[in-house]
């Protein structure tokens, strides 16, 4: 078997993988009923919209009830 002549710098072997490794940011659209970001072809999870109808009940966040200190 044929063993490598050369060895590979760091710096060779980090660029290929750099190609391969890389982030890449999720594609996000306006929704149409309330603007908020989404992602395409879902539903939207501020208001529950999916191509102009409502699919799923928005979640609804609750408020902490008052504390009383006294």
């Amino acid at each position: 078997m044929v063993t490598p002549t050369n060895k590979k710098s760091k710096a060779r072997t980090r660029a290929r993988r750099a190609n391969h490794d890389k982030v890449t940011l999720q594609n996000t659209l306006l929704c149409d009923n309330c603007g908020a970001d989404r992602r395409p072809h879902r539903v939207c999870p501020s208001c529950g919209h999916y191509k102009n109808r409502i699919v799923v009940a928005p979640k609804v966040v609750e408020a902490a009830p008052p504390s009383s200190s006294e």
